[in-house]
């Protein structure tokens, strides 16, 4: 009888595929992503599963949440609006740490987890994922 995949089997595998995601939008976008090259990567469906758009609006986010995929519609295929914290509305230059985060649980659903979403978003910045950990704690404390 052939080895079965366990949970954790299925999690790793998750964790490289974002991984390697990541780094393609890296590749393909270059670095440093800033808000043009967010907009563009939005657009382009190899990279980014379902369309997506970003308002700056807290409303739809919880206390101390800084941004957060809502969807358009029943289906995924009806896009997303990326609710990004009007704090930041004015530094488009960290506004792609936020939605990078966020496009995990786009592209993956409720199998990504918090870690998917370091990795994914580490490696599109080319940084490492305590970095960009760190990067993320420091934007949280700012409108806690």
């Amino acid at each position: 009888m052939p080895d079965q995949l366990t949970l954790e089997d299925a999690q790793q595998s998750l964790n490289m595929h974002v991984a390697a995601k990541g780094a393609a939008i890296r590749h393909k976008q270059g670095a440093p992503i800033g808000w043009k090259q967010l907009l563009v990567l939005l657009e382009d469906r190899s990279l980014v599963r379902y369309p997506c758009r970003i308002v700056f609006d807290e409303g739809p986010l919880q206390k101390g949440e800084m941004a957060f995929p809502s969807p358009n519609g029943e289906r995924p295929e009806d896009g997303f609006t990326i609710f990004v914290h009007p704090y930041f509305a004015t530094q488009p230059a960290r506004v792609p740490y936020l939605v990078l985060y966020q496009l995990v649980a786009v592209n993956y659903g409720p199998f990504a987890s918090a870690d998917d979403a370091e990795t994914f978003g580490s490696q599109a910045l080319g940084i490492s994922k305590d970095e960009y950990y760190q990067a993320l704690c420091k934007m949280a404390d700012e409108i806690a």
